[in-house]
């Protein structure tokens, strides 16, 4: 249904870096989501008054907030599609993620009001009648959350989109939780045991744990988690493209929302190089960006030298030694600065945040390596830098 509803309405399906196609996408499925958890909450709440159960009641209503969470979802893809303007220059794509947590509230919420009125009603049980309709309407319930997981989840991954991805997760655990109430309602009306406030308290836990995940996928991007990999791995397949360009370190990535991210990474060119040529390159490597990955990019050129064997020699002794000492560490922007006494040897270093061995430890043992290997009158200066990466 939804994929046909996708075919007549969004003309420009494929396009999902285009804001505006992303705003389409997210009020498609929030309307979707709206109507069908209305019916799901209408069909439950039917069966609950009529058996008289708890857990039945409390999965209506469940459903009910859904249907809020789906509103939310859709006023939120309305706001993030939102143009930048004066006092939001990188425009409000971060929506999305406010929604996903506003989402992920109303879900702790339901969670805690479930098990609460579950203990409720194992204090004070009461005989729980369950008939064919109800069975019937739970069913139907579990195969339309089903399908409801499997389309956010899809189009949620398709988009990137974390709000989409919350709302896939607490269908899914709608699913578990509806399929808890079908088998302690079963269960009481062929034993006759009291187990519909028990029943109530897994699917309250079940809401709850889905609340927190779906909190934490949202959490993360709008805290300012590292990019994935393979979005970084383009950019550098991009840039490094570009013969020019000798490498890439310091890259950030600022994420102002799905589709809305700043890029500024540091370029190695040749020192000996024609610097207008050079300028062109990087102006070339930034559209390039701009294009293909829709994202503002920002690049500084490095000289570095790339043709005096005794500085590269120096250089491939340093990589080597910096090596032995931990593999994860990375090096660049590497320079000689030679005297009459001595000579320094000037890069920077990247380690991971959780390195084991502070900027002035990791500093000293790698000049105890270079007096060792190189010589006593080498003498490093070195800037240690933490990881922005996975």
């Amino acid at each position: 249904m939804v994929t046909l509803l996708i075919n007549l309405f969004i003309k420009e399906k494929d396009d999902i870096k285009n804001p505006k196609v992303r705003q389409q996408y997210g009020m498609l499925c929030g309307m979707a989501g709206i109507i069908l958890n209305i019916l799901l909450f209408l069909g439950k709440f039917l069966a609950g008054t009529v058996s008289h159960s708890i857990s039945i009641t409390a999965d209506a209503f469940n459903n009910l907030s859904d249907a809020g969470s789906s509103c939310v979802t859709l006023v939120g893809f309305k706001m993030a599609g939102a143009k930048p303007d004066v006092d939001h220059p990188f425009g409000h794509g971060r929506m999305e993620y406010i929604t996903g947590l506003i989402i992920s509230g109303a879900i702790i919420i339901m969670a805690f009001e479930l098990v609460k009125s579950s203990i409720e009603k194992i204090m004070h049980p009461q005989p729980v009648k369950f008939g064919m309709l109800s069975l019937w309407i739970l069913l139907a319930s579990i195969l339309v959350k089903i399908y409801m997981a499997y389309y956010n989840y899809k189009i949620g991954k398709k988009l990137e989109s974390a709000a989409m991805r919350a709302t896939a997760t607490d269908s899914l655990s709608d699913t578990c939780a509806t399929t808890v109430v079908l088998i302690g309602s079963v269960v009481g009306e062929l034993t006759g045991l009291y187990v519909d406030g028990f029943c109530g308290i897994v699917v309250g836990l079940f809401i709850f744990y889905a609340g927190i995940s779906a909190a934490r996928d949202t959490l993360n991007p709008l805290l300012g988690q590292p990019p994935e990999a393979d979005f970084v791995r383009e950019i550098e397949r991009i840039v490094l493209a570009h013969k020019e360009i000798c490498g890439v370190h310091d890259l950030l990535v600022h994420d102002y929302g799905p589709g809305r991210r700043m890029i500024s990474l540091h370029a190695e060119v040749p020192a000996d190089g024609n610097i207008l040529a050079l300028h062109d390159v990087v102006d070339n490597a930034e559209m390039e960006l701009r294009t293909v990955l829709n994202c503002d990019a920002v690049i500084h050129m490095d000289p570095v030298v790339t043709e005096d064997e005794y500085i590269l020699e120096l250089k491939g002794i340093i990589e080597a030694l910096i090596k032995e000492i931990d593999s994860v560490i990375t090096m660049h922007d590497f320079r000689v600065v030679m005297g009459q006494t001595h000579t320094n040897l000037i890069f920077d270093v990247v380690v991971p945040y959780n390195f084991a061995f502070s900027d002035d430890s990791l500093t000293e043992q790698i000049q105890i390596q270079v007096n060792k290997r190189i010589g006593k009158n080498y003498f490093v200066v070195i800037q240690v830098d933490k990881a922005y990466l996975r």
